[in-house]
C-alpha cells in the first residue's frame, strides 16, 4: 500500500464552499485509497477527504494551506486527481 501526499494552497476566491467540495468529495470516492486533508495555518484541521460535510467544516478558504493525503493502491493517482482540482481552481474562475 502507498502513501502519498501533497501541499497545495487553496487559490479560488470563494474557497472549498459546497460545490468545490462536493466536486473533490467526488472525486475521491471514485479511489479505493483512504483520503484525508489536513488544514494548516491558524486553525488547523482534519477532514475525511470522502465526507463532504467534513470538507465543508474545514473552512479553508483562499490561501488556506492543504495536505492532501492518500493511503493505497491507488494513491498516487488519487492525490495527482485531487490536487488538480486545485489548480483549475474547479472551474469556478478563468
Amino acid at each position: 500500500m502507498a502513501k502519498v501526499s501533497q501541499d497545495i494552497v487553496v487559490s479560488n476566491k470563494l474557497g472549498l464552499h459546497a460545490r468545490p467540495a462536493m466536486q473533490f468529495v467526488d472525486t475521491a470516492n471514485g479511489f479505493s485509497s483512504t483520503i484525508t486533508v489536513v488544514k494548516g495555518g491558524e486553525e488547523p484541521g482534519e477532514a475525511d477527504g470522502k465526507s463532504v460535510m467534513q470538507m465543508i467544516i474545514l473552512a479553508a478558504v483562499e490561501g488556506t494551506p492543504l495536505q492532501i493525503n492518500a493511503d493505497g493502491e491507488d494513491a498516487d493517482t488519487a492525490v495527482k486527481a485531487l490536487a488538480e482540482l486545485f489548480e483549475s481552481k474547479f472551474g469556478e474562475e478563468d
